[in-house]
């Protein structure tokens, strides 16, 4: 089962790849410029501010909090525990880390000139063992001390992660990077894969830290079945709205963040008969809400 589900990862890495391609190809568009490694996005001028445009792409998160609203005011928590346990010496470290990059980030002092660049990664470092201290001072239990393995090993699936995006947000330029100094193509690689590889682990910390909040793990909301067609539908749409990236970059830029879910739920119903979010069908909403949160 493991292999199978590694299986569906990589094919929908490749999916989530060649799928932009694909649309550019059918609308017989040159793709050299989004082979070259690594994907480096620079400036581009974008559509002036519309606030019809900023009212459609607001209800999905207005949609969002108001599902938050209902299943905190249906969540029935249990009592808690006070905490009992004292900081742990690593959040203390974390803190450390945190402060270090902060002054790295923004002192004016000549000898952090150099390293202000990796600031970023010093920052989210600190800040995951932080999360991690509080998530343990809470319950006993944290991401990096009960799944060791698991949360070392976020740390290169995040880089590869994220390269992905990097890699489609050359179609939409929807980010860019500022104030980077690299000498070649590898420099960049390896100086943007430190930062990159921070993001799983904080967003996976900060999961587990919020899975210790009563309220949270007692989130109610009614269960939602969906028939199994709807894995072809969800595969469908998660490879259309990918190929048309390129092709309506200015209107279509949420499709990045859509398109590989919706092909990465599609694949594993398909071919593992369950998605990330198959906990939906009995009720139990944790595994959308508190990670979305998180």
């Amino acid at each position: 089962m493991r292999w199978r589900a590694l299986s569906v990862l990589l094919v929908a890495l490749v999916a989530c790849w060649g799928a932009p391609l694909a649309g550019l190809l059918a609308a017989h568009r040159s793709v050299a410029e989004y082979l070259v490694f690594p994907p480096r996005t620079v400036y581009l001028p974008h559509a002036a501010f519309d606030w019809a445009i900023f009212a459609a792409l607001s209800v999905p998160a207005l949609a969002a909090l108001a599902l938050y609203a209902v299943a905190l005011a249906r969540a029935r928590p249990a009592p808690a525990d006070a905490p009992r346990r004292r900081f742990p010496w690593w959040g203390g470290l974390g803190l450390a880390l945190v402060t270090l990059g902060w002054w790295l980030a923004w002192g004016r002092i000549p000898l952090a000139a150099a390293w202000r660049q990796h600031s970023f990664t010093v920052l989210w470092l600190g800040y995951i063992l932080v999360v991690n201290g509080l998530a343990w001072r809470a319950s006993g239990r944290a991401l990096l001390t009960a799944r060791p393995r698991l949360f070392l090993a976020l740390f290169p699936a995040s880089a590869v992660w994220w390269w992905l995006f990097e890699y489609l947000n050359q179609f939409v330029a929807n980010w860019y990077y500022g104030g980077v100094r690299a000498g070649g193509a590898w420099n960049y690689f390896l100086q943007a894969s430190l930062p990159f590889s921070t993001v799983l682990p904080a967003v996976a910390s900060t999961w587990a830290w919020l899975a210790q909040s009563p309220r949270l793990e007692a989130l109610a909301l009614p269960p939602l079945r969906a028939p199994r067609a709807l894995a072809w539908l969800a595969l469908a749409g998660g490879v259309l709205a990918l190929a048309l990236l390129g092709l309506g970059p200015q209107a279509l830029f949420p499709f990045l963040w859509v398109g590989p879910l919706l092909l990465l739920c599609g694949l594993q119903e398909l071919a593992l008969g369950t998605t990330l979010f198959a906990p939906l069908a009995r009720g139990d909403w944790r595994p959308l809400l508190q990670p979305a949160l998180a």
